[in-house]
This record gives structure tokens, C-alpha cells and sequence, in this order.
């Protein structure tokens, strides 16, 4: 296979969604001629001296109400799509990731210059959003599947969940996620860890930050020595620090903000276990990193989370993230005598599966298929 230029498209992204981004980059720089990437905020200030691509970059602010939003996002869109006209004879392929389904002008764009498109929805969050945005954002995102080449997902239980089964002729499976195991590997004994359990990740609504502090005071009923670490940032940080405070919790949780991606195996390697209460997921990048760190995860069974976690084997799945659902399978995760063999299977799995070697050929495979269609 000749390798074509590719552009990764993203719409601006913040902190989170560098590590991804950058497992993106590294998958496709391999299989191109040259590779671009159009992205903005945090994104371009992380990527704008990388060697590896040529970084184009936007900036984009929200707006302080619904129609200055509307407006801003639209602007967002035109930048695009002058960046894309500007590239028009540079690029062959574009691939989507993180918030691009919902950016119809750019994508009418690159098809009006009659390029190849890959969508990689990283989660569907709009779905779960109820909003006139969100909503509105989730009927774009079904015209950008229509007119995209193909459609890159994490898992085949993913057609059903994220409503995709119109398109299931053009879904291939895959994921850019790649561990660097000499970083996120096994530094302190599962029998030596304190009585600590935790959460990493966004402090938003559909990532059921909300339920699993609710979910704390229950737990301590039947766990009173047991210590929380919360890690992240988000819309809901107000709303997270003021109930630990009302409910006198701040001396069994520790909270804090985002840190670096340097620092996160250290932090894996203090826990018993990671909670992921998530009510919509793709792939989450941190329930493999905290495998490869030999700690335990136990997770809603959305997204591709039931492929890699079997229940009491590589990990332990919930039957919902209610409060009370999380502390009572909390409380039972705990209580069993066997976890150091669980988390000693969920590391051997992800040793095996998610290496760079993995990643580079199922993508190999997908931009093969890709070039030989008319």
C-alpha cells in the first residue's frame, strides 16, 4: 500500500484529550506520506513544535450564552474549512476524532474536494445530552456518518449502543489506544496498598462523577478506614467540592486537579481499585492504564468496557451506577480474598493487546480497505 497524506480534524480540545490525540499521531505517522493535523486550545499548544506533523491551529472559547455559543461554534467551523481549502492539494485522507461528528461544514467541505473520511467517535456524549445544542449536534453527527467513508469503533457492541446499525457496513473495529509499559507497569505490591479506592477522569455528567461521591458516605458505613483519591477537572467541580464539604468527607477524600500524564502511574499504583461510573464510554484510556499498574477497575458495562473486563476474572462490572449500586459492589469488590490474581489477569491482558505493534496493524488493515474503494 502507497501511504497517502492524512490529516487528523479535532475540534479544539482541552487537557484530556492530548494522551489519546497523541497515540492518534504516533499510529498514523507510521502509515503516511506526511501527516497534518488540524486541531486548537490545548491541543495546538501541546502539538505545535511536534516534528512528526504539520499543526495547524484554532482557538475556540464558549460562549456565555446559547446564541453567543451557536455563534462561536459556527465561526469555529469557518476556520476549519479555510484550513482545509488551504491544504486542499496536500491531503488525501481526513480522519475525524474527538467532537468533529457534528462539524457539517468542514466535513461538506472535504467531500465537496472529493477526499476520503474517517470518523473515530470517541464517545457519544450528545446522545446522553438532553439540550436543543446537544440534540441538534447529535442530527449533524448522523449526516457526517452518512457521507464518511468509513467509521472507525472501539467495539462491535457499539453499532447497537451508540445507534449505529444503519451504518454497519462501513464500521471497522479498532482503537488508537497504545500503553507505554515502561511507564504503567507494576511498582508496588497489590498486598502492600493502603485501603484506598478512586476515581480519574472528567468531573461531568455523563461520566457519573455525581453518583460516586453519593456513593461515599455508604460506603464508609461499612468501610470507615477507607480513603478516596478523586483526580480530574471539569463543569462539576463547584458542585464536588461543596458536597464533600456539607457531608464532612474531606478527611477520607482527597481531591485534586488534573495532573500530568508523567506523574498518573504513581498515583495507579496507590489504589485497590479504580471506579469508572460512567453512564456512556468508548474505550476509557485510564481503565487500561490502571490494568497495566495491576489495579483492579470495576465499571458500568457501557461502551467497549464488557470486551475487556469479564466479570471476576480481569475485573468486576456493575449492573447500573446508581449510589447505592456503586457502594454495595464497592463493598463486595473489596471483601474478596482473590483481587491481586484479578488484577495480575487484566495486567497480562493488556500486555498482550494493547501494544504499539497491535495498533499499527489493525490501522494498516483499515487504510488498505479504505484505498481501494471507489
Amino acid at each position: 500500500m502507497d501511504n497517502k497524506n492524512i490529516c487528523i480534524l479535532t475540534f479544539p480540545i482541552s487537557k484530556s484529550g492530548i494522551t489519546p490525540l497523541s497515540n492518534l499521531v504516533d499510529i498514523l505517522y507510521l502509515l503516511s506520506n506526511n501527516l497534518y493535523l488540524i486541531t486548537g486550545n490545548e491541543g495546538y499548544i501541546f502539538f505545535k513544535d511536534y516534528k512528526k506533523i504539520h499543526a495547524y491551529g484554532i482557538d475556540h472559547r464558549s460562549g456565555k450564552s446559547s446564541i453567543e455559543t451557536i455563534g462561536k461554534y459556527i465561526l469555529t467551523q469557518v476556520k476549519m474549512s479555510y484550513l482545509i481549502l488551504k491544504l486542499r492539494n496536500k491531503i488525501d485522507i481526513y480522519v475525524l476524532f474527538f467532537g468533529c461528528e457534528g462539524l457539517l461544514l468542514p466535513v461538506l467541505t472535504i467531500k465537496l474536494l472529493k477526499k476520503k473520511v474517517i470518523s473515530i467517535p470517541a464517545d457519544y456524549t450528545i446522545k446522553f445530552d438532553r439540550d436543543k445544542l446537544s440534540q441538534t449536534l447529535r442530527y449533524l453527527s448522523n449526516i457526517t456518518r452518512m457521507i464518511s467513508d468509513r467509521i472507525i469503533l472501539y467495539s462491535p457492541n457499539l453499532i447497537t449502543e451508540w445507534e449505529l446499525s444503519k451504518y454497519k457496513n462501513k464500521v471497522s473495529i479498532g482503537h488508537e489506544h497504545i500503553l507505554d509499559f515502561n511507564r504503567f507497569k507494576l511498582e508496588k505490591k497489590y498486598s502492600d496498598r493502603e485501603l484506598v479506592i478512586g476515581y480519574i477522569g472528567r468531573f461531568s455528567e455523563e461520566k457519573g462523577i455525581i453518583n460516586f461521591i453519593e456513593s461515599i458516605p455508604l460506603i464508609l458505613k461499612e468501610k470507615p478506614h477507607l480513603n478516596v483519591l478523586i483526580i480530574g477537572d471539569g463543569d462539576l467541580k463547584n458542585d464536588i467540592q461543596m458536597y464533600l464539604l456539607r457531608n464532612g468527607l474531606e478527611n477520607n477524600v482527597k481531591l485534586m486537579g488534573w495532573i500530568c500524564h508523567e506523574h498518573l502511574p504513581t498515583h495507579l499504583n496507590s489504589l485497590k481499585l479504580l471506579v469508572l461510573p460512567s453512564y456512556i464510554e468508548g474505550l476509557p484510556n485510564i481503565m487500561l492504564e490502571a490494568m497495566a499498574c495491576g489495579t483492579s477497575v470495576l465499571a458500568t458495562k457501557v461502551g467497549a468496557i464488557p470486551d475487556i473486563i469479564i466479570e471476576n476474572e480481569t475485573g468486576f462490572l456493575m449492573e447500573n451506577n446508581s449510589p447505592e449500586c456503586i457502594a454495595k459492589n464497592v463493598i463486595r469488590v473489596l471483601d474478596r480474598p482473590d483481587l491481586d490474581s484479578v488484577a495480575y489477569n487484566a495486567r497480562t491482558l493488556v500486555n498482550t493487546e494493547y501494544t504499539y505493534k497491535n495498533a499499527i496493524e489493525n490501522y494498516k488493515i483499515i487504510l488498505a480497505g479504505l484505498t481501494r474503494l471507489n
